[in-house]
Order: C-alpha cells, then structure tokens, then sequence
C-alpha cells in the first residue's frame, strides 16, 4: 500500500453508479480513487498512466475496444498481471460466479447488497483475499464441488450434443438451420436446447445469449461460424 492509501480506479458505464461507489470509499483513509472510466478504451488508457491497486469494476461494460466480461478479465490478467480485480455485477448465475472465481477474480459484489460491502472487498482484493458479498455468497453456496469446476464449465454440466446446439443457436442458427446442419429432427434439436437451459437454471432465449458471452461461448461459436467449418 502506498503511503496515502490503496489506490483504486473505478469503472462502470453508468456514471450515476461510478459516483455512487467513489462516495461509498472517500471517507475511508484507507483508500483512494485515482481515477474513472465508462468503458474498457478509457480504463486500459488510464492504467497506462495511472498506479493502481485495486480495479472496481463493472462485469458488462459493452462500447470498449478490449471488450467486457472475462473477455476484460482476461486481457487485463495479462497485462496488468499484479492489478488486483473486484467485480461488481448483477448476475446471479452461480456458475458464471464460479468461472470468474476460476479467472483468479477473488472479490465478487453483487451490486443487489449493500453498497457498503465495496469497502471490505477493496481491502480483501489488496490483500489478495477472497470476498464474496452476501448475495453472490448465497448463490454460490448452492453449489459444492467449487474446486473440481473448470474453466469451460458449459463443457462439464451439458451433454456433448446439448453444447453443440448450443453453440450453433448461439452463433445465430435458428432450431429448424442446426437441424439440417447436423442431421436432426426439429424436434430433437428443440429437446436438446431446453435440455441445456434446464440444466444452465435460463429460461428464455436472451438470458442463454447472455450466459454464452459471459462463458465465452459465444466468441468460439462466432469464431466456428466465421471459419467456413459449414458447408453449406
């Protein structure tokens, strides 16, 4: 820690929310914010520039050159390799909370609890620590092999037939297009997708396109549809 406080950059693209949070940390001498930013362009700017400590960030923060969500997380593990992260999100997918535990993200605040818990997360992250506010706590506890979850973790819970419809409805396939892609009945590419959503707790469409970007599958379908893998 440097000798005025952790140093802590704030990025969210909800202005409203970014004042929120630096107002939350500003009584606190333990911690200073030493910068802002609305989407992944202006934070990668700022890091350049700017020491930090500890990134608050949020999880979906669409409009930036380097992304949002792991695919952020990623890139910034890599460049920034000792930046600690918290991530502030209002997902309650525990599995996509599991992923980000596996991404090295030890800090986790669900922006549905009480503001207040940014503080001892800020300080858990610092020190390296893990912290989960309540409610990601909550989810997170519905789940008891933490340890043997993977990285893919849609590779672990679905069936190799149910990822692959998946994948493809997500690449922008309708049923009736991976039907004739892969050979199946209607049908039997509709059981496999709802199959999947069970299995995933999603019940509508744009929740599953939702989870695919949050896991990755959406960029590795998006990368096996532009890759000319189909023939026709």
């Amino acid at each position: 820690m440097s000798s005025f406080g952790i140093r802590v950059i704030f990025a969210d693209d909800h202005p409203v929310l970014a004042l929120a949070n630096r107002q939350i940390v500003e009584p606190v001498s333990s911690i200073v914010c030493v910068g802002e930013a609305r989407n992944s362009t202006e934070l990668v700017e700022l890091l350049q520039h700017t020491p930090c400590d500890v990134l608050v960030t949020d999880y979906a923060m669409p409009g930036g050159e380097y992304g949002d969500g792991r695919a952020l997380i990623s890139f910034l593990s890599r460049r920034y390799p000792g930046l600690k992260v918290v991530v502030m999100t209002m997902m309650d997918n525990p599995m996509v909370l599991r992923s980000l535990f596996r991404q090295r993200i030890h800090c986790i605040v669900s922006k549905s609890d009480d503001p207040g818990n940014l503080v001892p997360a800020i300080h858990a992250a610092y020190r390296g620590e893990r912290f989960a506010s309540p409610r990601v706590a909550s989810l997170m506890s519905t789940w008891t092999d933490f340890d043997r979850v993977t990285d893919d973790i849609s590779l672990q819970i679905l069936s190799q037939r149910e990822l692959e419809v998946v994948r493809l409805f997500v690449s922008g396939m309708t049923v009736s297009e991976i039907a004739a892609e892969l050979r199946r009945t209607k049908q039997t590419i509709s059981t496999q997708k709802l199959s999947a959503m069970r299995k995933l707790g999603i019940n509508r469409d744009s929740d599953l396109f939702r989870y695919a970007h949050e896991v990755g599958l959406l960029s590795s379908a998006e990368r096996s549809a532009g890759s000319g893998s189909r023939t026709h």
